[in-house]
């Protein structure tokens, strides 16, 4: 295998990754505190309201907004690992 495929693999692995990671934090923040561990979080109040019932409906929406962009960041700090920037 030559090494601009090894390279190739190893930036589509690291990529993966970083993919992989993302929806799993999306998962946990929109399916788990706002569907599944909503009724342990109701006793805590943020902002006039339940834990639950925040991340069900801001909650979800910011974390995925913050994940965007770290996913934005943690891309442009790769592509320049590996010799790929713009």
């Amino acid at each position: 295998m030559s090494d601009h495929n090894v390279n190739a693999e190893k930036y589509w692995q690291a990529n993966l990754r970083l993919i992989l990671g993302s929806l799993v934090v999306w998962a946990l923040a929109s399916y788990g505190c706002a569907i599944l561990l909503r009724p342990m979080l109701s006793g805590i109040a943020v902002g006039g309201t339940d834990l639950g019932f925040w991340f069900a409906q801001q909650g979800s929406i910011l974390v995925f907004i913050l994940l965007t962009f770290h996913y934005a960041w943690k891309m442009n700090k790769l592509d320049e690992e590996f010799g790929l920037q713009e």
